[in-house]
């Protein structure tokens, strides 16, 4: 694939004569072969969710390293040879690379023209994507401003999160081909999103949806970047042009310079609070640089400031949220899907409110939570169908807070400042606007069952929750079950492994089939038509029988985390070590712990990641971190010990009373970790990374400050 080597620029001439004649090459695709069809890469139930923004190739270059031409060849260096020999001419245009400067009078717009109702672009004169506008003020107040200025106590700040890669083990990679004498086009692909990628592979090839398969197999790891569509459309082109079976794997640098990232957030802060530490008014503002493709834009504006925003209780609030057009690598899905953004900067407010009231971090959290029966968001609820399926937020406060108070972990360096750390974190344990899954549970030939469910396993875990909990309905050991791949063509819809959707959709789906086969094969036992029973090994005249269930993700439940951290700090270098790490989660009934505390720790780990060391880094619109000995992912010596707690709570939506926890363990970490910092120095980090070098010149421009509970 030949990239763009400008951010903004127009092909006003490409000539791919010679690349076509080169040794090797098969195909040749520019923007003049490909089919003229808008779409998004990101993938949703509803394909409405994002704006219609994204060509296959595209005359106008919105960011370095977008698809000019893509050759397919022999082998991967005859392609490139060949790519050599292309000839493209530019008209550079200018180029806008703040998200401020991007909104304002006068900026270079990167998507004239796109409507609200055409292309789902709020404000395309504004470069916005996305926006949110809300003010609510309970029965009796007057609203934000007035309850500010009635406060005892207010806080106002920025705080600031960088672009994060996925960094997932394996990159982005697809496989296409046309079986001998078939009209059926196969797509193996590593996505989180199979039948999302089949529907938008048979609209943008103008294809049947039933002569397009798709295979996920196993996926290796994810974590939001691969509910995306960014190889197989060119893929699937290719084999069908050519007739050969066709595969694109991308390198780690295409992988980190082409690849959505993290949205990278920028969250100003008001809140006030009474002398007694109630709050009484929470108003945040948003700028998010969605880069220069809205894939996800919406979803993660929405999804970033509700959960956030709800977690807390306050009779005045108000959410002021832009997603913002610029010409730097486009921004996607990652784990936490914009809370975790947004609640590194309410975090730090709340902690900060605290010292000013002189209470408790802790405390202050208990006094203001939501609670069970308590409106989520600004007036309303997110959707009609949240609800409090269970609560253990209470007991995940306890948790933490006995956890950093019973003196385990390491003792701090002689002459290190030590500190304490909390934040907190609830999400809805399903996406919003459906989430759909089929389920079928058959007996096989060898009196085993095999269970088809379309959920992609990407390190997620899903399939052993779902092996075990068709076993546990059937009755018969886990080793009696297998689970087969996601396939389009064998295994029944669904939406696909993001938003935490694995155990609490397709799993509840999987043992809703289990137990009406279960039924159906005990009627068969008890009216004598069968002369065995499930436990003793289902017999072959059961062989073929199946059930079948679905599920459409609602309603949908709260789960919630809780992080504490004890850190030191060296104040000559900025250094931070942690001490203690501790993780509460309210995940309802536990189905496989030993899994779960895998779940935490991983979602630990990559949080302290991108708390402390990991950004991709842009200038003038150039990644300059493109491989991983320039971009700084935890190694093994880095992550500390976690100790994982679980609340004790039954969900009443859930399967047998679970609730996810996919993403959740990631949101609370950065936050936790800043306030510890924070507590142990007497200055407030707001900006991610917290890089020692950012530490030691906040500490040096600082240094009369008081210093931590410890090492003074």
């Amino acid at each position: 694939m030949l990239g763009s080597p400008h951010p903004h620029a127009r092909i006003t001439r490409i000539d791919a004569a010679a690349a076509r004649d080169a040794p090797g090459v098969h195909l040749v695709l520019t923007h003049h072969d490909v089919p003229d069809t808008l779409y998004s890469t990101g993938r949703h139930q509803n394909r409405l969710d994002d704006p219609d923004d994204t060509r296959m190739l595209d005359p106008v270059l919105r960011f370095v390293g977008q698809r000019v031409a893509v050759a397919v060849a022999e082998t991967p260096r005859q392609a490139r040879d060949a790519l050599a020999l292309v000839r493209v001419d530019y008209e550079v245009l200018p180029a806008v690379l703040d998200p401020e400067a991007a909104r304002s009078p006068g900026a270079p717009l990167l998507h004239a023209g796109r409507t609200p109702t055409g292309h789902r672009v709020a404000e395309a004169g504004r470069n916005v994507v996305a926006q949110v506008h809300e003010e609510y003020a309970a029965p009796g107040h007057d609203g934000v401003e007035a309850a500010l200025a009635a406060s005892a106590a207010i806080v106002t700040g920025t705080w600031t999160t960088a672009r994060v890669n996925h960094v997932a083990l394996e990159t982005h990679g697809a496989r296409a081909w046309l079986e001998p004498g078939e009209q059926l086009l196969h797509v193996r692909t590593s996505t989180q999103v199979p039948f999302l990628v089949r529907d938008e592979l048979a609209r943008l090839l103008d294809l049947p949806q039933d002569r397009v398969r798709v295979v996920a197999g196993r996926v290796g790891g994810g974590f939001g970047g691969k509910q995306e569509l960014l190889v197989e459309d060119v893929v699937a082109l290719a084999a069908l042009r050519t007739g050969r079976p066709v595969q694109w794997e991308l390198s780690r640098t295409e992988q980190f310079t082409t690849v959505p990232c993290r949205h990278p957030f920028r969250v100003t802060v008001r809140a006030g609070a009474t002398a007694d530490g109630e709050l009484t008014a929470l108003a945040i503002d948003v700028l998010a640089d969605t880069g220069a493709y809205g894939n996800h834009a919406p979803g993660v504006l929405f999804h970033g400031v509700h959960e956030s925003m709800a977690v807390y209780r306050a009779p005045n609030k108000r959410v002021d949220a832009e997603s913002v057009y610029t010409n730097n690598v486009p921004s996607g899905a990652f784990r936490g899907y914009g809370l975790g953004q947004v609640q590194f900067a309410i975090e730090g407010a709340l902690d900060e409110l605290a010292a000013r009231l002189e209470i408790d971090p802790v405390e202050m959290r208990r006094r203001n939570v939501v609670r069970p029966g308590d409106p989520f968001i600004v007036g309303q609820p997110v959707d009609g169908d949240l609800e409090y399926g269970s609560y253990g937020l209470d007991q995940c406060l306890d948790l933490v807070e006995d956890a950093l108070a019973s003196g385990r972990g390491e003792a701090a360096p002689d002459g290190w400042a030590e500190g304490r750390g909390v934040a907190l974190a609830m999400i809805a344990t399903i996406p919003p606007r459906g989430h759909y899954t089929h389920a079928r549970v058959t007996v096989a030939e060898d009196g085993d069952f095999v269970v088809d469910v379309g959920t992609a396993e990407f390190g997620n875990g899903t399939t052993t929750v779902h092996a075990q909990l068709a076993a546990t309905e059937l009755g018969v050991p886990v080793e009696r079950v297998r689970v087969r791949p996601s396939d389009t063509a064998t295994s029944g819809y669904d939406t696909g492994a993001f938003g935490s959707a694995g155990s609490v959709v397709a799993g509840l789906a999987v043992q809703r089939a289990a137990a009406a086969l279960r039924a159906e094969i005990n009627v068969m036992v008890s009216t004598g038509s069968t002369g065995g029973a499930i436990a003793a090994g289902a017999r072959p005249d059961l062989a073929g029988m199946s059930a079948e269930a679905t599920h459409d993700g609602s309603p949908r439940s709260v789960a919630f985390n809780v992080h504490g951290f004890r850190v030191a700090v060296q104040r000559e270098t900025g250094a931070v070590r942690i001490l203690q790490s501790v993780q509460a989660a309210d995940a309802g009934v536990v189905i496989n712990p030993e899994q779960l505390r895998g779940q935490v720790e991983g979602g630990v780990a990559q949080a302290i990641g991108s708390a402390l060391t990991e950004q991709l880094v842009v200038r003038d619109g150039v990644v300059v971190t493109d491989r991983l000995r320039h971009y700084r992912v935890p190694q093994a010596a880095d992550v500390p010990d976690t100790e994982v707690l679980f609340a004790d709570t039954v969900d009443r939506l859930g399967p047998r009373g679970a609730k996810s926890m996919s993403e959740a363990p990631y949101n609370p970490v950065a936050p936790a970790l800043a306030n510890a910092i924070a507590d142990a120095t007497g200055v407030r980090p707001r900006d991610l990374p917290m890089r020692p070098d950012r530490l030691w010149a906040l500490l040096r421009a600082t240094a009369a400050a008081p210093t931590g509970r410890a090492g003074r």
